[in-house]
């Protein structure tokens, strides 16, 4: 039990907070129809990141989130200037500051140095998931002991804060969140100002970037941003039901990516390890599969079965 709590149970943490964080604010980049912006804001805020690091020389710090916000901020700004200095259409626009700053965050991690602290390329895609250790933990009754709990790695802690200002987010702003993404200009004639909450939620989605960047890595911080909710989307018509069930599938793809990836092959007879990151990134792919399959509504199971019957009658 010790070895569990203290090498897998920190894991699991890490993963299924990483996950929960990027998965709710994933219903609004569902809604309106910019899935991929978490995949653009996971690359955009490298140079951030890099630049909050050399600042404060410590990874998962609160200064690389300062960094990435004000990189995110940057880049919607520039985007801006551009699309209308340039008169290019917000695509280019977009894929110009993207690449550009990806491209610029790459060249400084590789010229400072940063490897030897495991601050690198290979890192910031796959991540260090496995090297969560809590050595303080023993037993089962460690979980509700606050002098235990207190040597939890930092990078679950700076996760924990995250999702609770995440939450905080949804539920202020939810009505404002909601309006702004199903129809803009109702916002804009009700005093919401929608470009605003644009850039207060693409903020939120680069703190949230940020924190799970450094634990599980960009590729699934972009997984996690788009299946969760997508899956909740073919599930309920309902935002808020869509948000729980958005919350839960994050939390099970966190548990259940890890347990495949630390148990399943040694259960199959293997001596190989499996990305955790990965196995995660894999598990809300399947998930999605599932919802598209077999959704009460829009699944593609049920849509034959009703096109049968109708078709009998």
């Amino acid at each position: 039990m010790d070895i569990f709590l203290q090498f897998d149970l920190p894991s699991i943490l890490l993963g299924s907070l990483a996950a929960l964080a990027c998965g709710l604010l994933g219903n609004f980049l569902v809604l309106r129809k910019q899935a991929l912006m978490g995949d653009a804001i996971s690359h955009v805020v490298l140079p951030g990141i890099v630049l909050g690091f050399l600042v404060s020389h410590e990874t998962g710090s609160w200064a690389m989130m300062i960094g990435a916000g004000a990189a995110a901020i940057f880049a919607v700004l520039l985007i801006e200037l551009i699309r209308r200095i340039g008169n290019v259409e917000p695509g280019a626009a977009m894929g110009v500051v993207f690449t550009t700053m990806f491209a610029a965050g790459v060249v400084v991690l590789e010229q400072t140095g940063t490897a030897g602290v495991h601050l690198d390329v290979e890192h910031a895609l796959y991540g260090n998931l496995e090297s969560a250790i809590w050595l303080d933990a023993y037993t089962l009754s460690d979980l509700w002991n606050l002098e235990a709990l207190a040597t939890l790695p930092d990078s679950i802690k700076q996760l924990f804060v995250v999702n609770l200002l995440v939450i905080a987010f949804v539920v202020l702003f939810f009505k404002e969140l909601k309006i702004t993404s199903f129809d803009p200009l109702l916002s804009a004639s009700l005093g919401f100002s929608p470009k605003w909450l644009g850039l207060s939620l693409i903020v939120m989605v680069a703190i949230a970037a940020v924190a799970a960047f450094s634990a599980v890595g960009s590729i699934l911080v972009i997984a996690m941003f788009i299946c969760p909710a997508a899956t909740a989307r073919m599930l309920t018509d309902n935002l808020k039901v869509q948000l729980f069930i958005s919350g839960i599938a994050s939390l099970s793809a966190g548990l259940f990516g890890y347990l495949l990836a630390a148990f399943g092959p040694s259960m199959l007879g293997y001596e190989i390890s499996v990305s955790a990151a990965g196995m995660i990134a894999v598990v809300a792919g399947l998930q999605q599969v599932l919802a598209m399959l077999f959704a009460p509504h829009y699944g593609v199971v049920v849509r034959r079965r009703k096109q049968r019957a109708h078709i009998n009658l």
